[in-house]
């Protein structure tokens, strides 16, 4: 699928897609996963596709003590995108992707904190991750 690496076919066509700005934190991170991952800025001209996405991000309790205090979390992303030809318009792709993760809640806030922006960012990596093989493999398919 990758052959001739940075200078083939599949790597240009990726190139040419523009990821539209997403909402929020988790999206500033995403799209900027999706951005490394496409390798954006190394196209000559305009973008060719655009991918536009909305997340989902939540975070809800799971273990419980006896005294109501939680003691674990799950945090939950879901993208739902679609890569649209801008020239034609046309959906090309319309797909979700997803991942969760999660995280002891300790005495400590600030372990909390660290532990779910930790989540966030892994989870950021794995959902470009899945929406890159998708758009790569339907790329493919229109060459």
């Amino acid at each position: 699928m990758y052959a001739g690496g940075g200078s083939g076919v599949l790597a240009q066509a990726l190139s040419d897609v523009d990821v539209s700005p997403i909402e929020g934190q988790s999206g500033w991170l995403v799209r900027n996963a999706l951005n490394d991952r496409l390798g954006a800025g190394r196209q000559n001209g305009g973008a060719r596709y655009r991918l536009d996405i909305r997340l989902d991000d939540k975070v809800e309790g799971l273990g419980q003590l006896s005294n109501d205090t939680i003691t674990r979390e799950r945090r939950t992303v879901r993208a739902r995108y679609q890569l649209v030809d801008i020239a034609s318009g046309n959906v090309l792709l319309d797909a979700t992707a997803g991942s969760d993760a999660g995280f002891d809640v300790v005495n400590s806030e600030y372990a909390v904190i660290a532990a779910e922006q930790t989540a966030l960012e892994n989870l950021s990596q794995e959902i470009a991750d899945q929406i890159v093989t998708r758009v790569s493999v339907r790329l493919r398919e229109a060459k």
